[in-house]
């Protein structure tokens, strides 16, 4: 086993990242030395990039999406299923580090409203030891906080990836939708984060799902998942997309509304095609993306509608995303577009960028 690691360091916003070294450090104890076997590239990399995400230090090693094999383990670790880790292991982890002391990890059980909670490869610096905090390296080490679960082998690390992030946040974005059968579900935004969310939703039973996107190869995608309708968003107008779902819901409008776009004008759009009493949910808005006017006594108050923030997730998010990949129900598969292999980096950042992938995936290592 070599004693360092290399990595692509981003030194600057908006800069081309850097490949650098470090040395493979002395764990302590629960600590876990990862070989990273595949590292997303995020939608949300592309905004830490270029200097959107207010969380984010200088220098750091971006990749808050990845799969790896267990090298070596301070002492004894178990998964959070309790099994024991071993070297040689395909592990996944959950990609925020939360304190487990405050009133929102303790009293709340909400873990992902930590104000201590750190994210590998978004929020922690690689300045100082032991470094190697983020996917676009060969090694992660991970803090003896991370809840990590250890995966079946002969699963493809590729498609598994998203899991820890659009997957995660998908899960939690659905949990908070009381989903029954017969219910429509409209979902703004057909990424890995809105497939995940379309997938969340078929499971908990909702009969008609309406996927809206600006590209007809991921609304072609929805389809293949299972959409009942898709449309395309500057190809129709908000009277036109509203008459659709309308139809579909005898006048009423959609149940739940799933925004996954992260674009703040698809705001007060989602909104109205929610029914009167119905739930606007917006997983998609991870960086600060302005102000958007919203008619709150028109489209909220009357309608007596639920207006609902999704931040990030949590652990239990995390095992499900796995869990509906590992289900074979859905061609999660598809979803990864192009690889990459670690010294192009920057290709891979400047593709997603650019839409010209649904989802990039760097390959630091062979498994």
């Amino acid at each position: 086993m070599t004693d360092t690691a290399r990595a692509m360091e981003m030194r600057a916003f908006g800069e081309p990242l850097e490949m650098v070294e470090y040395p493979l450090p002395q764990l302590r104890r629960g600590e876990v030395l990862a070989r990273v076997v595949a590292a997303g590239v995020c939608g949300s990399d592309v905004h830490i990039w270029r200097g959107h995400d207010p969380r984010t230090p200088t220098p750091i090693i971006l990749g808050h999406e990845a799969i790896g094999r267990v090298e070596r383990i301070g002492g004894d670790k178990a998964d959070i299923n309790g099994e024991l880790l071993a070297p040689g292991d395909l592990i996944g982890w959950d990609r925020g580090v939360v304190c487990g002391e405050c009133f929102f990890c303790i009293v709340k059980k909400q873990p992902y409203l930590c104000p201590n909670r750190k994210v590998y490869g978004i929020s922690i610096s690689s300045q100082d030891p032991p470094h190697l905090k983020g996917g676009y390296a060969t090694h992660m080490v991970l803090d003896t906080r991370t809840k990590v679960l250890k995966l079946p082998e002969g699963t493809d690390p590729e498609v598994l990836v998203s899991a820890s992030c659009s997957g995660a946040t998908a899960a939690h974005a659905v949990e908070q939708c009381d989903i029954c059968q017969g219910d429509t579900v409209v979902i703004v935004g057909a990424g890995s984060l809105g497939l995940f969310a379309l997938a969340f939703v078929l499971n908990r039973g909702a009969t008609r799902v309406v996927a809206v996107d600006v590209e007809d190869s991921r609304l072609e995608l929805a389809a293949e998942f299972g959409a009942t309708a898709t449309l395309h968003a500057t190809q129709t107008s908000p009277e036109h997309r509203l008459k659709v779902v309308n139809e579909l819901t005898h006048g009423r409008g959609a149940d739940f509304v799933i925004d996954c776009s992260g674009y703040a004008p698809a705001i007060a759009d989602g909104i109205r095609m929610c029914r009167r009493g119905g739930t606007y949910t917006m997983p998609g808005i991870a960086v600060p993306v302005g102000e958007t006017p919203v008619r709150f006594y028109e489209d909220v108050s009357i309608r007596n509608l639920i207006v609902k923030g999704v931040w990030v997730s949590d652990t239990g998010h995390f095992r499900q995303a796995v869990e509906v990949v590992l289900s074979n129900r859905y061609p999660f598969d598809r979803l990864v577009s192009r690889t990459f292999h670690l010294e192009d980096a920057n290709d891979a950042l400047g593709a997603t960028e650019r839409r010209e992938v649904l989802k990039a995936v760097i390959k630091p290592s062979e498994q």
